[in-house]
């Protein structure tokens, strides 16, 4: 097990010191202090937190910060409302005090199990202290005694700041004891978290007003009830997912040790294709098949025999037919595969051409799916763009040049200007891999002079242009 770098130890541990100086207050405020709701309101998050791990619900949880939460769990945080109600309802000390029942409860993960308990503990005491404050500070009175309505601006500011303290705090320990890049430790939780937050400040402050209402605290708990059914939801999407990409991980590493090629060709030609489909606008739920289209496009390889994918000398005319059933193949092992949706049009016909010279079955123009023109673009503009061992790769402006030169027979040009558009915008940056630990692509157009002769007549490769 690696050791916890010493300047991540010293900054946790100042976290933690900073914690408990904010809680120390609390012993001065004597009986008066409202420590039944604090006492309440710290066994409430601590049951919530519970609950993540409760087998009646999704099973056991595992530590995961960020937007990496466990599948089929409640993500981390689903308990925040509780925490920003505690900062709705008592003093700043007694606000810190709320949130470490729950935080020394939530599930360490490997490496330095302790150090991850301790500093969320540390992190998520801190961020309540500070909603406590910007609350009290801005607020014009208790929830007990104002509208709704004027509270409402408060403690929307005061989530604001408990995200704002996570998000500072978090990217400094991911710099120190993770080793994240500076200039992207806060980049992505930045972006991620105060949408959340805001929603969970609403939802603690209907708390905090309804707990000191008629009904009582009984009542506050019934807001929990809302947040608990969209975050079962919401690991059930998680852990779903997840699963459909255990799948398509699967199958590559299978297409992976059998052709030792393709390492890395189909997660670049995914890519290509989301780039191609958000160009193009497509649905941000074609994005996803369109990317899981792209990886799995040579799946087939897997009913090709070994002896053919790795021949070193040409193929002759019955083992190129043979290696020309690859997408017929492909389609078959996803045949069942429901979540695939339209990915199987485009395993079964990415070697189709626009003037019907492809396969399997010589489809032309727009009888060709259009997941499958797509496919067909990102495919053969990687398969030029990566070095092989038998030749070196094509800088980019090269390569988009000749799709445009096979545009309107081979590819379809619409895809041609959309994959050339989102490059200009973006750039491209293949993986740093071997040729070894490539995937495999079509041939790059036989008769440049770079390519040899076995290379060249392999149809089963890739979709390498003007083939």
């Amino acid at each position: 097990m690696r050791e916890l770098p010493a300047a991540a130890r010293m900054y946790i541990g100042c976290a933690a010191l900073a914690a408990a100086l904010c809680a120390a207050p609390a012993v001065r405020l004597g009986a008066a202090a409202p420590w039944t709701g604090a006492l309440a309101l710290g066994a409430l998050h601590g049951l919530c937190e519970r609950m993540r791990r409760c087998p009646l619900t999704d099973g056991p949880a595992r530590q995961s910060t960020g937007p990496d939460a466990t599948p089929g769990t409640f993500p981390p945080g689903w308990a925040t409302p509780v925490v920003l109600a505690g900062s709705f309802l008592l003093p700043p000390s007694l606000a810190v005090l709320v949130a470490v029942p729950g935080a020394l409860l939530t599930p360490a993960a490997r490496p330095w199990p302790v150090a991850r308990r301790v500093w969320h503990t540390a992190e998520l005491a801190l961020a309540a202290w500070t909603a406590a404050q910007v609350f009290r500070t801005a607020a014009p009175a208790a929830p007990a005694a104002a509208p709704f309505t004027e509270l409402l601006p408060p403690a929307l500011a005061a989530a604001g700041a408990f995200c704002a303290v996570l998000v500072a705090l978090g990217g400094g320990v991911l710099v120190l004891a993770e080793r994240h890049p500076v200039r992207t430790a806060w980049r992505g939780p930045a972006a991620r978290l105060p949408v959340p937050h805001l929603v969970h400040g609403l939802t603690g402050l209907m708390m905090a007003v309804l707990w000191h209402s008629v009904y009582g605290p009984p009542a506050a708990l019934l807001v929990l009830l809302p947040v608990h059914l969209s975050c079962w939801a919401s690991a059930q999407y998680q852990r779903e997912r997840a699963a459909h990409q255990a799948t398509v991980r699967a199958l590559v590493q299978a297409v992976d040790l059998k052709d030792r090629y393709t390492r890395g060709h189909s997660e670049r030609v995914g890519r290509a294709s989301v780039l191609i489909a958000r160009e193009l606008g497509m649905a941000e739920d074609r994005l996803e098949v369109l990317r899981f289209a792209g990886i799995l496009h040579d799946v087939g390889k897997l009913g090709v025999p070994t002896r053919l994918l790795r021949k070193d000398g040409p193929l002759t005319p019955q083992e190129r037919r043979i290696i020309e059933l690859h997408p017929e193949y492909g389609h078959e092992i996803v045949r069942g595969i429901g979540f695939l949706g339209e990915a199987r049009a485009a395993i079964l016909h990415h070697h189709e051409r626009m003037d019907g010279s492809g396969y399997p079955y010589g489809l032309t123009g727009h009888h060709i799916p259009e997941c499958a023109r797509v496919v067909a673009v990102a495919d053969a503009f990687d398969a030029m763009t990566s070095t092989r061992s038998y030749r070196r790769a094509r800088p980019v402006p090269a390569a988009v040049a000749e799709l445009r030169r096979c545009a309107g027979t081979q590819f379809d040009p619409r895809m041609v200007r959309a994959l050339a558009a989102a490059l200009d915008k973006h750039g491209w940056r293949p993986d740093q891999v071997t040729a070894e630990e490539q995937r495999a692509p079509d041939p790059v157009p036989a008769g440049r002079g770079n390519v040899p002769p076995a290379r060249a007549h392999r149809p089963g490769a890739g979709h390498g242009a003007a083939r």
